[in-house]
């Protein structure tokens, strides 16, 4: 709310954006809807019809991953009784910390929908929506490539990459004209460096390890890895 309030007073230099967790480091999207939330919250003092906003958000979320499982036929419906009842940081970042995690992974999981269903051009343009609430779900992107590059070849998937990047130029236009450079680099800052005490996966290292570049790099590694493992044992097929 105090990042957002910023935007509502008139400011449009991201490096000026902050609040007492730190500079506004999300993309547009995340400006927009949490300007919404914050008239609808009147201004950030009703807490309790935020956390009906996001209990809104976590039953619709639940119901897209619900229907990715479904489709797979490879989950026992049973598992949806832990998906539901055993992940303390779910409901912490739904109910409690109302977050923009919650916000950008119900896109995410729209668009993985769309995808399904074959509304492609959709789904490309949901998930870029989903990117710019929160810069992680590029993670994302390698595999999104793939399925693009198999289903269509790679001319035809530059039309879809296109409307991605639009989306993205569209909803940071106003941030762009007033500092282009301020905006690209709080927005989509790879360098950045999260904080310890903010931390939930990771609370078990020790706060030097946590802070340490070449523990950073070793994760880039291993995700790398992994997608080249996925690449050659399983998307081969």
């Amino acid at each position: 709310m105090d990042e957002v309030e910023g935007v509502i007073n008139g400011t449009y230099d991201y490096t000026e954006l902050k609040g007492d967790t730190g500079p506004l480091v999300y993309p547009a999207g995340f400006v927009y809807i949490f300007t919404a939330l914050y008239y609808i919250t009147s201004h950030g003092v009703n807490i309790r019809l935020g956390q009906y906003i996001f209990a809104f958000f976590y039953l619709v979320t639940l119901l897209l991953v619900f229907r990715i499982y479904n489709r797979t036929k490879k989950v026992p419906p049973y598992v949806f009784f832990f998906v539901c009842c055993a992940s303390y940081r779910i409901h912490s970042i739904f109910v409690l910390r109302l977050f923009n995690d919650p916000v950008a992974m119900m896109l995410l999981f729209a668009a993985i929908n769309l995808f399904m269903d074959g509304y492609w051009t959709l789904g490309c343009g949901v998930y870029s929506l989903a990117v710019s609430v929160k810069m992680n779900v590029l993670l994302f992107a390698p595999g999104l490539l793939f399925l693009l590059v198999r289903e269509f070849g790679l001319i035809r998937t530059i039309p879809k990459l296109s409307l991605c990047a639009a989306i993205q130029l569209l909803l940071g236009l106003p941030f762009l004209l007033d500092n282009p450079v301020g905006y690209l680099s709080r927005a989509f800052d790879l360098g950045r460096q999260f904080m310890f005490k903010w931390t939930v996966n990771w609370r078990f290292l020790p706060e030097w390890l946590f802070l340490n570049r070449y523990f950073h790099l070793l994760l880039l590694a291993a995700h790398l890895l992994i997608l080249l493992l996925f690449a050659f044992r399983r998307w081969k097929r």
